[in-house]
């Protein structure tokens, strides 16, 4: 658990370096700051804001497989529209992600 803890920690101090300049809390950002971010540092910044927008809630757990698929979905909205918030990109490229996993769940 201390080494999930850890790691997670670590996540988010190098994603904060990643843009030092930024001082606004991710919850206020433009998809213009996310986009900032080196492209190595997004899925951290991603990964972040997930367990942020889900604090408290009992599922909350670090989806890499969906997170895979969201880091592309948000950099392409964000390109389209560089002034629109970065939380609200990030919330609807979940529930698409989570619409299509429920359509394929409930296929099987």
């Amino acid at each position: 658990m201390k080494l999930r803890y850890f790691a997670f920690v670590a996540c988010l101090l190098a994603a904060q370096g990643a843009v030092a300049d930024n001082k606004k809390p991710v919850s206020k950002w433009t998809c213009e700051e996310f986009l900032a971010v080196e492209s190595d540092f997004q899925p951290k910044v991603v990964y972040f804001a997930t367990a942020k927008a889900k604090a408290g809630k009992a599922d909350s757990i670090v989806d890499i497989e969906g997170t895979e698929k969201v880091v592309p979905m948000i950099i392409d909205d964000c390109k389209k529209a560089p002034g629109e918030s970065f939380l609200a990109k990030l919330k609807n490229a979940w529930r698409s992600v989570e619409a299509e996993a429920k359509k394929v769940k409930d296929k099987m």
